[in-house]
């Protein structure tokens, strides 16, 4: 989906966002819900604000590095791959509220 292809983050910073290039040229912004790591791959939560045809609460997940200082965002390979990073953002989700993800509020 994005044409972009590290460390654990504990404290989420709600605020940065990142705008993703989508395969048809046009561009979506999000907000970053986290980066986190599974397996020594990083991957980053992204929550798109803008678009009808995304569901409130649609979350994308992608591999997540830095090169120069910029992020490269990648596709999650397989299935399986896929299972263990969902699998890791849900164990995330369970420790905040959606309200709290959306307004930009951080957890105390």
């Amino acid at each position: 989906m994005a044409d972009n292809n590290n460390e654990n983050i504990d404290e989420y910073d709600f605020n940065e966002s990142i705008i993703l290039s989508l395969d048809d040229g046009s561009e979506l912004p999000c907000i970053i819900v986290s980066i986190f790591e599974v397996e020594g791959q990083d991957y980053i939560a992204l929550l798109p604000q803008e678009g009808p045809e995304y569901e409130e609460g649609e979350v994308f997940l992608y591999r997540y590095a830095e090169k120069d200082g910029e992020p490269e965002l990648g596709n999650i390979e397989n299935d399986e791959e896929f299972e263990k990073v969902s699998e890791k953002f849900d164990e995330i989700l369970d420790s905040m509220e959606y309200d709290e993800i959306v307004d930009g509020e951080e957890i105390e």
